[in-house]
């Protein structure tokens, strides 16, 4: 599998992190809350530029208003958007909505109705139940460490529990002396992260009217289930208009047998989604209690199929 490796940085950051001849990738922190801007975020992003690496930005969360958040750190690196893989960091370290679960989705979706680009969300193995109603459309970029004096860029050798989201886009494996992180996608696949159309215009668009919210999709939980297979379900209504042929299945693996290849265009209702083997699954009821499914994402790199509604 294709690997990318990454450090992090943050204004405290020392300029020799970002130049370790190892790191392919260099993500920066942009802003945090509403009311701080990092410092040394365009010196650290040119820095990186200039040695040819791969380029992230992230916001960390304050726990105020999401909406706000989002626009705040969207206004901050209007410039790059296109050019850098965008990222939320939720941690529970000066975030008031600590164990929220709407905040992040709510960040995301603002995010994508700014930008068209889904960010990734960087979160501690223990609480990515927090995060597991934006599974759907955000990659995952967790934080579990073989131990804080792990000063290597060998990738340990341990499980990493990924929840709702079925596999990582990437994996944050140590802090100590610097905070290093191995990505499952290569160079290609980064710059599909950062810029999923390819056609993503430096000025942002003027903002569209807020959809009417519905309390039923706001619950603070969501319904989900583990199915026969081991695979994790979550309970959601929608419907997904593909861009390009695709087969409707008897099962939600590659290996089940065709119901259909339905033509770009078609209309799928479904009721439920699954992250697991490699792409995001939809469940469509069909008649006599059946289901079909069609996998409407590819979970590694968060390229859609379609569009939902």
């Amino acid at each position: 599998m294709a690997s990318l490796y990454t450090v992090d940085v943050y204004s405290g950051s020392d300029d020799s992190i970002i130049c370790d001849p190892h790191a392919q990738g260099v993500i920066v922190k942009a802003t945090q809350g509403t009311g701080y801007v990092n410092p040394k975020c365009n010196h650290q992003w040119d820095l990186a530029g200039s040695l040819g690496k791969k380029r992230g930005l992230y916001h960390y969360a304050g726990g105020g208003n999401p909406v706000a958040e989002a626009q705040f750190f969207i206004n901050n690196i209007k410039n790059y958007v296109g050019q850098a893989v965008l990222i939320l960091d939720w941690e529970a370290y000066q975030n008031s909505a600590w164990c929220n679960t709407n905040w992040a989705r709510q960040f995301v979706d603002e995010i994508h109705r700014l930008t068209g680009v889904w960010p990734l969300i960087y979160v501690q193995e223990s609480a990515i139940w927090q995060v597991a109603n934006c599974a759907k459309d955000c990659g995952l970029w967790v934080a579990k460490y073989a131990s804080m004096d792990w000063n290597s860029w060998t990738v340990p050798n341990m499980s990493v529990s990924t929840g709702a989201f079925g596999v990582y886009t990437g994996w944050q494996y140590t802090g100590g002396d610097m905070d290093r992180s191995v990505f499952s996608l290569d160079e290609a696949g980064w710059d599909k992260l950062a810029n999923p159309a390819g056609a993503i215009k430096q000025e942002i668009p003027a903002p569209k009217p807020q959809p009417t919210h519905n309390p039923t999709l706001e619950a603070p939980s969501t319904a989900n289930w583990v199915d026969a297979l081991g695979d994790r379900w979550f309970e959601e209504k929608g419907t997904f208009i593909s861009n390009c042929a695709l087969h409707l299945r008897w099962g939600a693996t590659v290996n089940s047998s065709v119901i259909a290849v339905v033509p770009a265009g078609t209309v799928i209702k479904y009721d439920a989604y699954s992250r697991h083997g490699g792409y995001v699954w939809l469940r469509q009821p069909r008649e006599h209690g059946q289901y079909g499914y069609i996998a409407c994402r590819d979970a590694n790199t968060n390229e859609a199929f379609g569009t939902f509604k």
